[in-house]
């Protein structure tokens, strides 16, 4: 038997030990290989479409392979070292250092190989369906299949390089240990030592310390505490599973009448062994599964902005014409002739605004006539306003702001004509959006705006007064590339640094939504599919773990057995020593996400205004009920895989 057969036939008489180490790898490739199909397709090239897309498959691209490459190099490692035994034998049977290595390196190769080519093959098989999304999220006409030999080629080529690498490295644990440490396997520990009471109390005060900084952050503070917060964060974890865990449970050792109970005394002593001998896994796990949630709930967070973002914008089109634009007529009808085009439905109401001076702030001030405002609000579908002569309304122009203005009472007078007022309501909607207004305006009698006659101090007649064209489209998403040569030319004016021939405002709110939506979709679906491998790879982990003292374990559960235990009570044992390595970590990454998602909803609140509160609910929950499903999976494994001595 040569070596390529004994390696070859190791794995597979081990297969069933490398299943979870298998399919952790399959669907990393099968993710890597569907973000090379998307980056090397020809329609983003032909027409240099979502770029955003391609960037962001490309970092995740790179991140996954980081990210592989650790998880492979710790996962070859717990199976080499629960494999101690096999290779002592070896060795003692005559095998040399260098033909163990060889031995190894020829398992890991045929692994990585059928890794790779089942990844492909799935990735592959799935592209259709994921292109299929794809083309939903950024609203492609269509998205094609295709065949081309790159993201095959630089799918080998990451893979093949990944798992030499890893080849390479993974010797290193048996080249560095006897034969007599590799007979004696992998599980010499029988009792928790080297605990440290300063850095158990080191590492709560660290994570309570995060905690409490994380709740005190403030639009002020948040770029400084993200710089601060996370360090603190890790070390006090670090800490944590190293040494505060096992101080908690010496002191719940202390406590004899309850800790000296039936099955107790076993599942707890074993436990502290686990968690010691662990601590370092826990550690990884927990900060895997944060970043994991950190990812999908801050990219789930976008997408609550893209709702709000529709409550913001309640109009389809935006055209603003200023004083001295001969343009204005010809541009209002080619926007009306384009819809038409497309057709959509559409209502255009012109809003001629006024600017005048306030006497009580000294600011400028816009007054909208009720008339005109009143047949806005009737196309939107909002409630008219009616306020009496020498009175007007606010209207909002954020959320914050209104909320602000229902306890304002006002009294003041518009400078230049000399007209009072008593300014005490303001209009319960958003109805245009904050950056095309004034921040101080007012809707007035018709009476009171046809008796402003004055143009603003330091501008001649009807300069200080410009046209407002609302274009109410209930199709709004539909206005995709309507008014293009106009945001083109404001383009070029701002990229000139020259407005002189640019007196009007556009903006198309519809087009800027699907941008945002299809932007935050994509970068959803990317962070969930790095997300699953995340995940996929921390439950691993631990699986990892569990295999490496499987040997162990079974001889204890069959002294157990030979004592008299019952069924229902190694159960009991067996679930109390596997609760903890799975929803230890987990917890506490649950932990770490909730205040972190804390500190992020004051970042959401200076930008956007929006809870996230549901967002936060829906991705921990949900990812919770993955964790649950995965650790009765694994119980299942491993209670079989015990019973199987």
């Amino acid at each position: 038997m040569t070596f390529r057969q004994l390696a070859y036939h190791n794995v597979l008489r081990s297969r069933r030990s490398y299943a979870a180490f298998f399919l952790a790898s399959v669907f990393s490739v099968m993710v890597f290989f569907v973000y090379s199909m998307f980056i090397f397709h020809p329609l983003f090239k032909e027409e240099g479409l979502q770029e955003l897309a391609v960037r962001g498959m490309f970092i995740a691209e790179i991140v996954l392979y980081i990210f592989t490459l650790f998880f492979l190099f710790y996962s070859m490692s717990a199976f080499l070292q629960a494999r101690s035994k096999e290779f002592g034998i070896l060795m003692h049977l005559g095998m040399t250092k260098k033909q163990l290595n060889k031995m190894i390196f020829f398992e890991t190769m045929i692994l990585g190989a059928v890794s790779t080519v089942a990844g492909i093959a799935f990735g592959f098989a799935f592209s259709k369906f994921f292109f299929m999304i794809g083309r939903e999220i950024m609203q492609l006409e269509s998205l094609p299949l295709y065949v081309s030999w790159k993201p095959f080629a630089l799918t080998i080529g990451a893979f093949a390089s990944l798992f030499i690498i890893i080849s390479v490295i993974s010797v290193s644990f048996i080249r560095t240990k006897g034969i007599l440490d590799l007979l004696q396997g992998y599980w010499k520990t029988d009792e928790v030592t080297g605990i440290s009471k300063g850095l158990s109390l080191l590492g709560i005060f660290l994570l309570l310390a995060a905690y409490m900084l994380a709740s005190m952050v403030t639009d002020q503070t948040v770029y400084q505490m993200a710089a601060i917060i996370p360090p603190i964060a890790t070390l006090g974890t670090y800490l944590f599973f190293t040494h505060s865990i096992h101080s908690l449970l010496n002191l719940y050792k202390r406590r004899k009448g309850v800790y000296w109970h039936k099955t107790r005394l076993i599942s707890l002593a074993e436990a502290s062994v686990k968690l010691k001998d662990s601590a370092q896994m826990f550690f990884i796990v927990t900060i895997v599964s944060t970043v994991a949630f950190l990812t999908v709930g801050t990219l789930a967070s976008f997408m609550s902005y893209t709702g709000d973002f529709r409550e913001s914008n309640p109009l389809g089109l935006i055209y603003i014409s200023f004083n001295g634009n001969e343009s204005e007529q010809a541009d209002v009808e080619r926007l009306a002739l384009q819809l038409e085009e497309k057709q959509l439905a559409y209502d255009v109401v012109p809003l001629s605004i006024k600017r005048q001076t306030s006497a009580f702030t000294g600011n400028d001030v816009d007054i909208f006539s009720a008339q005109q405002f009143n047949r806005l609000a009737f196309s939107l579908g909002f409630e008219p306003v009616y306020p009496e002569k020498g009175n007007g309304i606010f209207i909002p122009y954020s959320r914050d702001s209104l909320k602000e203005l229902e306890n304002s009472n006002v009294q003041t007078t518009l400078v230049e004509s000399g007209i009072d007022l008593s300014i005490a309501e303001v209009y319960p909607r958003l109805m245009f959006p904050g950056h095309t207004m004034n921040l101080n305006s007012i809707i007035v009698n018709d009476e009171d705006y046809e008796a402003i006659d004055q143009p603003l101090f330091g501008y001649g007649p009807g300069e200080s007064t410009f046209t407002y064209y609302a274009f109410d489209v209930p199709e709004w998403e539909e206005t995709i590339a309507i008014g293009g040569e106009l945001e083109e030319k404001m383009e070029k004016a701002a990229a000139a640094a020259d407005f002189s021939g640019v007196n009007f405002f556009f903006e198309n709110p519809g087009e800027d939504y699907r941008r945002f939506k299809s932007s935050f979709a994509i970068l959803l679906f990317i962070g969930v599919m790095v997300a699953a491998v995340f995940l996929l790879a921390a439950g691993s982990f631990i699986y990892f773990k569990l295999y490496t003292g499987l040997e162990r374990d079974r001889k204890q559960y069959s002294l157990l057995v030979r004592l008299g235990m019952t069924e229902k009570e190694l159960r009991k044992i067996v679930n109390r020593q596997l609760v903890p390595q799975f929803f230890l970590p987990w917890g506490v990454a649950l932990l770490h996400s909730t205040f972190a998602f804390i500190s992020l909803q004051v970042v959401w609140d200076e930008f956007a205004e929006l809870s996230i509160l549901g967002e936060m609910v829906l991705v921990l929950s949900g990812f919770t009920v993955a964790q649950i499903l995965y650790f009765f999976l694994i119980r299942w494994r491993y209670i079989a895989h015990l019973q199987a001595s």
